[in-house]
């Protein structure tokens, strides 16, 4: 990171061929890799923030760090460098939007708090530190003076009368500034039934709060009581606390609980993080997104809200209808309509995402792609709010589309033809941004190279019949699908550059295979999409053996991506050819076929990995069909253990996290929901029918025990609440009890993922010396 890559890059295009000769990738150099994480944009456009996290292999640490750098530095200048003023493990970085201040979160006064610095956009230097919450953020933010130096941990204490552990009751995440700059919205676990903070009782309620987390980490009884569901959630116990939403007024000093009181999660739990809040353009009115349903553990009805901010007695008010989940509000840049993500069918949490606009003068909301079958999984709005950009999994990548406020008339594209690294695939996007001059900025990841940042010019929009409203979906993605739709409207193909090169030294040395795509028929005809990746130095008069992956979800897919978990490159580097299906329930190819696994775990979807692994025996004649190894993750652990039931054709199998007897699966996890919509309803819905009637019992890879002979390594994990580590022990005791070879590789400190570097380096030597152990 700290090296000039442009220097680096020459010096090696400059080495003779025989001294860049490449080497099959290795753990050491996935844990090596600089791992990009969230990333900002300046408002003038100008510079580019961003966070990166790497690995201490020996000290078995992730630490993340913030970077700065311009986005054209043959314009202004510069190379990447660590932001000033930050730490390690500093991070949430966000420019004020009159661009002349920077927030982050920071734990280097002993809790996490709010810091903030000045921001010169013309060298990029961010000056005079200063500690915003727990101090007078009157004084932090408009005192050019401060009590402290610039590099000073703190100013003067707003509240002398708190001790230490009572200021750091109150600990912010997920800050975000006020368009007009004066505001700070943020999130923060309190205890509900205490005082509500508010500008004339913060000392109470930071001391209420305050003694209830002291008592009940000093108190020698550790047992909890339970009165209510999704009392634990995916790697921890919920506990008492709350996750509330705060406003911090900087021009008058104040906090306040803008929830207060509330029993409920806000946001309510979702994997991407986030207040899953916005703030208008005019900086009055804040909308959000909250379950109110009695029982959350049986519900994914999220709602959006919106509420006053200038009357502290304002209540919110509740705008969306749809039963199902509602999602990430943004205010386009005119202030004039309100956009979300939406589910229409409740308790579905893998129902397609649309979405929606409100209009906030008529209060009418409608449906912006009520013809477009794939899921919007992020948007961002254009600079002049004529359209939205956002992202949408396709057939194995995600790509980015564009929609008219006006509503779908039809269908138009933009394509990119060729990337730099010469593949006509663009792989997937995300976390998209728009510059000042209307260009997008995005992370891009492809199966052989990690997240980096990248720019789309944006194109000038073909013309439409004459009195059609809308330019309708325009679309950034593969050559495939450029010629696909290019009969749907006028194309116009433009340029990408990658502007961070975090990994381009370590890459130019390892041998990274790219994916190939194929195509087969399932039993009852419909098309279904297949992934693999060659080994290095592949040989194709050679014969190879197979690690044929199963993904989770089930509604999750495999495409050109990067993972740092299950990462296909290396799994593929000891000489393996890795073969990936996306069978029924995949997303990316219609809402038809993701709700294909609905009621049939271990139906459809099994039958479309079986064929399509005959397909590619039959099409790749370097697979060695004698030499194959099934392993998967979650739901693909669940496939894992329905194939040990229901063939012999693998020579091994690795199950990780799956799940092995759906009966007491739905009375260990916690997300009962998705329990109850995948297998129809609950346990005793069924108790008396026969067990082809009964589908906890009909898709039970336990009810076909008696046939199990595959050797297989069982993985589980003790913080493991979606898929209790209960089902795991069942399984390795099953398999102990037939005699059939197995092992359990048990971590007692992680949940769903493995995501401890050392724990990760057991893992892969584990599963990797498993598949060599049966098929080499």
């Amino acid at each position: 990171m700290r090296r000039n890559f442009l220097i680096c890059l020459l010096a090696l295009a400059s080495l003779p061929v025989a001294a860049q000769s490449k080497r099959p990738m290795t753990f050491n150099d996935l844990m090596q890799m600089h791992r990009l994480g969230a990333t900002e944009v300046s408002p003038d456009g100008k510079w580019l923030l961003y966070s990166v996290t790497d690995v201490d292999l020996g000290k078995n640490t992730k630490t993340a760090t913030l970077w700065i750098q311009p986005i054209n530095p043959e314009k202004e200048g510069g190379e990447p460098k660590l932001l000033e003023g930050t730490q390690p493990s500093d991070s949430g970085v966000k420019f004020s939007h009159d661009g002349k201040q920077l927030l982050f979160l920071s734990s280097r006064s002993g809790s996490q708090q709010i810091w903030l610095e000045d921001f010169d956009s013309t060298t990029g230097a961010a000056t005079h530190l200063r500690q915003l919450t727990l101090s007078n953020p009157r004084q932090s933010t408009s005192d050019p003076h401060p009590q402290t130096s610039d590099r000073g941990s703190q100013s003067s204490d707003r509240h002398p009368q708190l001790s230490d552990k009572e200021k750091s009751a109150i600990e912010p995440d997920n800050a975000l500034w006020s368009p007009d700059s004066q505001k700070i919205i943020f999130t923060a676990s309190v205890y509900p039934d205490c005082p509500a903070i508010a500008p004339d009782n913060f000392s109470e309620a930071a001391k209420c709060n305050a003694n209830r987390d002291t008592a009940q980490s000093e108190s020698k009884v550790k047992a909890r009581i339970f009165d209510h569901l999704l009392y634990k959630h995916w790697n921890a116990f919920t506990g008492d606390k709350r996750n509330h939403l705060f406003l911090l007024d900087l021009s008058a000093g104040n906090l306040r609980d803008l929830n207060p009181n509330d029993p409920h999660d806000l946001p309510p739990f979702t994997l991407e993080g986030g207040c899953g809040c916005a703030i208008s353009p005019d900086s009055k009115e804040l909308a959000f997104t909250e379950n109110l349903d009695e029982e959350p553990a049986i519900s994914t009805n999220a709602d959006i809200f919106t509420l006053d901010l200038t009357n502290p007695a304002a209540k919110p008010n509740k705008i969306s209808t749809s039963p199902g989940g509602d999602f990430n509000p943004s205010y386009s840049p005119d202030g004039k309509y309100l956009a979300w993500r939406s589910q229409a069918r409740a308790g579905y949490e893998s129902d397609k995402f649309r979405l929606l606009l409100y209009d906030r003068s008529t209060k009418q909301t409608k449906d912006l792609l009520p013809n477009f079958d794939r899921w919007v999984d992020e948007f961002t709005w254009s600079l002049d709010s004529s359209k939205l950009y956002f992202v949408a999994g396709n057939e194995g990548e995600a790509q980015i589309f564009t929609v008219t406020n006006a509503g779908v008339e039809k269908l138009g594209m933009m394509g990119l033809e060729k990337f730099e690294d010469g593949t006509k695939n663009p792989g997937e996007f995300s976390d998209l941004k728009l510059a000042k001059n209307g260009e997008i900025l995005a992370t891009q990841m492809k199966v052989g190279r990690p997240a980096e940042v990248v720019q789309i010019k944006t194109h000038v929009d073909p013309p439409q019949p004459e009195g059609e409203v809308g330019v309708g979906v325009d679309f950034v993605g593969s050559k495939k699908e450029f010629e696909r739709l290019v009969a749907l409207g006028e194309p116009e193909i433009k340029d990408i550059a990658q502007i961070t090169h975090l990994n381009d030294e370590l890459l130019t040395r390892i041998d990274v295979s790219a994916l190939e795509s194929f195509w087969f028929s399932a039993a009852d005809q419909t098309k279904v999409q297949g992934f693999l990746i060659k080994p290095p130095s592949f040989d194709p008069n050679k014969k190879y053996p197979v690690k044929f992956l199963i993904h989770g979800g089930p509604q999750g897919a495999w495409g050109d991506a990067w993972s740092y978990r299950w990462n296909a490159e290396l799994l593929a580097a000891n000489g393996y050819v890795v073969l990936m299906i996306n069978p029924r329930g995949s997303t990316g190819y219609g809402q038809a076929f993701v709700d294909g696994v609905n009621g049939d775990w271990g139906g459809k979807p099994f039958t479309d990995l079986m064929l399509g692994l005959d397909y590619a025996e039959k099409t790749y004649p370097f697979i060695d069909k004698n030499r194959e190894c099934a392993l998967g993750a979650s739901y693909g652990g669940y496939m894992a253990n329905w194939i040990l039931g229901h063939t012999n054709r693998f020579k091994c199998i690795v199950t990780h996290d799956g799940m092995f007897n759906p009966e007491s699966a739905y009375g260990s996890t916690e997300e009962l929901w998705f329990n109850e919509w995948e297998f129809q309803g609950k346990p005793w819905d069924y108790y008396g029918k026969p067990d082809s009637e009964n589908p906890f019992r009909k898709w039970s890879p336990a009810m076909s025990a008696r046939n199990f002979k595959t050797p297989t390594l069982v993985i589980h994990s003790q913080l493991d609440y979606r898929l209790d580590v209960s089902e795991g022990y069942q399984l390795f005791t099953t398999l102990q009890r037939l005699k059939v070879p197995s092992k359990m590789l048990y971590f007692p400190d992680e949940g769903h993922w493995i995501l401890k570097p050392q724990n990760s380096e057991l893992w892969y030597k584990t599963v990797n010396a498993w598949v060599d152990q049966w098929t080499k």
